[in-house]
């Protein structure tokens, strides 16, 4: 995919949860790229007052933490358990993440402020974000170091089949990208490894 004229190239990260996507979109970051969590976005659309109420009417003041904001932990523990509720609060937050997202792509290219977009999303896919993107690159990783991480987050062993459960398949994924990056390597071989993509995206 080659980028769209008069804007900089957008990079979308796929992978499976816990693979090592923040870390590589921070590599493209010291390379100059602006990127884009949906994380990030994510958590300041929870706390939005409209977002906040609806989640709490749902799900009751147990989500909550000490100081009255979402707890997400504890939304994650009630909601991901349960694949109605996992479309429920999908339902409630992601039109406005998608939204915001979209949003600040459109901004950093008018701006051109950034030779390139990387955007850090779970759920790009599901969500449709694929359409703003020129590349997509897969993060790959063995699913005994994502457990690993996974197990560093604090969550018990099958918090990681819960959640992936509910996205893309991995072999979907990977279908789809036009590059894999193997995270397997030692941290400065993902970099070289992010290094020539970079090049590629840019088209040096």
């Amino acid at each position: 995919m080659s980028p769209r004229e008069g804007r900089p190239p957008v990079i979308g990260l796929l992978g499976g949860i816990a693979a090592g996507k923040t870390t590589v979109a921070e590599m493209f970051g010291t390379l100059g790229a602006t990127v884009l969590s949906a994380d990030a976005i994510g958590h300041a659309v929870v706390e939005s007052p409209s977002i906040r109420d609806r989640i709490v009417a749902r799900w009751g003041a147990q989500v909550l933490g000490e100081g009255g904001q979402i707890d997400r932990s504890k939304l994650a523990r009630q909601v991901f358990a349960n694949p109605q509720e996992v479309g429920e609060l999908q339902a409630i937050t992601h039109p406005a993440i998608v939204r915001e997202l979209r949003e600040q792509v459109a901004s950093v290219c008018r701006s051109r402020g950034a030779p390139a977009i990387v955007i850090d999303a779970p759920l790009l896919l599901e969500a449709g974000l694929d359409d703003l993107c020129d590349v997509l690159i897969f993060v790959d990783s063995p699913r005994e170091a994502r457990l690993a991480r996974a197990a560093a987050r604090g969550w018990d062993p099958d918090e990681l089949e819960r959640r992936e459960s509910h996205q893309q398949l991995l072999e979907t994924k990977r279908r789809r990208a036009q590059f894999v990056l193997d995270t397997r390597a030692p941290v400065e071989t993902t970099f070289l490894q992010v290094q020539q993509l970079w090049q590629k995206v840019l088209g040096r």
